[in-house]
């Protein structure tokens, strides 16, 4: 019996992320978004108003530019007058963004901590990353807004492993036009007498 090389053995413990980003290339954010004013809105609010920790609750919803947080209960973290953390927690808190000449990318999770200088969000318990291009869930996720650089480990499910779902490039006919659309119906699947 052959034991496999050990290099072999190291290659496959690597992070999915390096994968994801040799397929993907970068996407950016919207470059504009962190530059806008946040815009908070929830029933209820408790904190101060300088430095420190505010908490919302209740039907949280927080916009800066193209950026759209929703969530149960957020904590609002600022230092020298600047908000420098959201951490939100309850059912499914989600997030959304625009995406440079993409379309939208959107992320859900049981805890979503966003450190706003530079766009790093973390997602905790049932983490999901839905981009026009790609699916990424897992237990926990690392998320860069701004290249759409993500890194993870483990699912909800226990089976302890990240799952990525890619999808695949549309081939196009010698009209241009993508196979998708075409008039023609799809080929019979093989029988079993094919074989």
């Amino acid at each position: 019996m052959q034991s496999t090389p050990e290099h072999f053995t190291r290659f496959k413990s690597m992070p999915v992320i390096v994968l994801a980003w040799l397929l993907l290339g970068p996407a950016w954010a919207l470059e504009t978004d962190r530059q806008q004013p946040l815009e908070v809105n929830a029933d209820t609010t408790d904190g101060i108003l300088g430095d420190g920790v505010t908490t919302l609750s209740g039907n949280v919803e927080i916009r800066q530019g193209s950026l759209m947080i929703r969530a149960d209960r957020a904590e609002v973290d600022k230092a020298d007058g600047k908000v420098r953390q959201i951490k939100l927690l309850g059912n499914k808190a989600s997030l959304q963004q625009e995406i440079e000449q993409q379309g939208m990318v959107k992320a859900w999770a049981q805890v979503i901590e966003y450190q706003v200088s530079d766009g790093q969000v973390v997602l905790s318990g049932a983490a999901r990353v839905e981009h026009p291009q790609y699916d990424v869930s897992g237990e926990k996720l690392r998320y860069d807004l701004d290249k759409q650089h993500f890194e993870g480990n483990g699912d909800a499910s226990g089976s302890g492993r990240v799952h990525i779902r890619l999808d695949p490039e549309v081939a196009s006919d010698a009209n241009g036009e993508s196979a998708e659309n075409s008039d023609q119906p799809p080929p019979e699947p093989p029988s079993a007498n094919d074989f």
